[in-house]
């Protein structure tokens, strides 16, 4: 049995320590929140106790839903077939179904034409390698048209990439393209989107609970200052403690990563380093009245302080808040960015004067509660060829292992692909304790 130290107790974290400690191995997860669950983390805002970001699980999100199923959740879920907005041009559009797409005022019939195929040939698409190679507008403007890719595909990278943008490779939004496109039921081709009673405060609740009873250990609020390679061993330093274990798992953000390991080589660092990230300005609205059918929408127009409008209570029933309507006004930014420095005050002046705008019976009057979430490093930017400067799963120092979303190369950062990067890093790590035992002749790569 060996001793593994996990950094980090978000999903990817939480998982690990499972799948660890089912193989027999003894587990201690150090998370520096008063609670696991990392992005996932639920949060109160007002009277109401919900995830601090939005989430949503797909029907074909199978690791997620396999996992919660392990903890006892699986007839837990609500599934709700939804609707998509357009805010195009100071005007919303429904994006929902197919009259709404041949209805959209934005494209011409050749567009839309184009549009449906790029999606479709994405959606058919496999060789996710020849797609990093290329950058995202370019591959796009072949499928769809430069005028398509002028009036919706670059204004949603810019919401999600900022000036990242037109450096992504096409891997990227295939990966986006792809997930939504697999969630689609036969017939009416909608997609089914889920929820667990209680939202994550429920999953983590239970997955803390279940850790528990198997032994493994939980550090919450314990922020770690290094790991270290001293006697043979690995050393978790943290104020004037310091603990010693076989293996140590790093599940943080690859800068973050190097930070907390010195004696990585020079080239490990360079390649942490070199991960660039986006992070997450995410504001919170818990309000007396609804203002979108649409659980989200789509935001084009540039002068808009956030990304999108995630209208939560079009998924989840109003009476789960008391009756009252949560909405979720995301901003991805650089970590750099100066709307990190802002006030929750200011971003309240900014968010709900554009949603005002954007919304004529919208008035910040009816908000009964607002609460900015800040996470600088959140979903790792794939570059052209990316998978080629990841940093490997293990370092130049025996048992320290670097595992957080930075591997992630041919999907996008969600709960899903968290579940799968955990489950394919404990069949690595579990595969290289059986060489080392002589049990096995060779182990599993990442």
């Amino acid at each position: 049995m060996a001793t593994y130290a996990i950094a980090g107790g978000g999903m990817l974290g939480m998982t690990l320590a499972l799948r660890l400690r089912t193989a027999g191995h003894d587990v201690t997860i150090f998370e520096s929140a008063p609670r696991c669950g990392g992005l996932a983390a639920p949060w109160r805002l007002g009277p109401v106790t919900w995830d601090r970001h939005y989430h949503v699980t797909l029907f074909s999100d199978t690791a997620l839903r396999e996992l919660l199923g392990e903890l006892g959740l699986g007839d837990e879920f609500n599934w709700v077939t939804t609707k998509t907005g357009f805010f195009v041009g100071g005007n919303l559009y429904s994006f929902s179904h197919i009259l709404d797409f041949l209805r959209f005022p934005p494209l011409s019939p050749i567009e839309k034409m184009r549009l449906g195929y790029t999606i479709l040939a994405a959606s058919r698409t496999t060789d996710w390698r020849a797609l990093e190679r290329v950058r995202a507008v370019d591959w796009l403007a072949t499928l769809s048209g430069r005028s398509t890719v002028e009036k919706i595909w670059l204004p949603l990278l810019r919401a999600k990439l900022g000036t990242y943008a037109e450096r992504a490779s096409a891997a990227f939004i295939w990966a986006i393209i792809v997930r939504m496109y697999a969630a689609r039921r036969t017939g009416a081709k909608r997609e089914l989107f889920g929820y667990v009673n209680g939202g994550y405060d429920t999953i983590v609740r239970r997955f803390e609970e279940r850790l528990t009873q198997l032994g493994v250990r939980i550090e919450r609020s314990c922020r770690i200052d290094s790991v270290q390679q001293r006697g043979g061993r690995l050393a978790v330093l943290r104020g004037d403690r310091e603990e010693h274990f076989d293996n140590v798992v790093m599940t943080l953000a690859a800068p973050l990563a190097a930070r907390l390991c010195p004696q990585l080589s020079p080239r490990e660092r360079d390649l942490c380093s070199g991960v660039e990230y986006q992070g997450i300005v995410c504001a919170s609205i818990l309000s007396d009245r609804a203002i979108s059918p649409y659980y989200v929408t789509n935001i084009t127009d540039s002068w808009v302080p956030f990304t999108a409008v995630i209208e939560m209570t079009a998924l989840v029933n109003p009476s789960t808040f008391g009756g009252q309507s949560l909405i979720y006004l995301p901003k991805y930014a650089h970590p750099n960015d100066p709307i990190f420095a802002l006030t929750d005050e200011e971003c309240a002046a900014s968010f709900l004067g554009a949603l005002e705008r954007m919304y004529p019976h919208f008035s910040r009057e009816h908000v009964r509660a607002f609460r900015v979430s800040r996470v600088p490093y959140v979903m790792p930017v794939p570059t052209l060829n990316y998978s080629q400067r990841v940093p490997s799963l293990r370092t130049s120092i025996p048992g320290l292992y670097l595992a957080g979303s930075a591997q992630i190369i041919n999907g996008t950062l969600n709960v899903n692909e968290t579940v799968m990067l955990a489950n394919r890093v404990s069949r690595a790590l579990l595969a290289e304790d059986a060489e080392a035992d002589g049990t096995v002749s060779a182990h599993l790569a990442v």
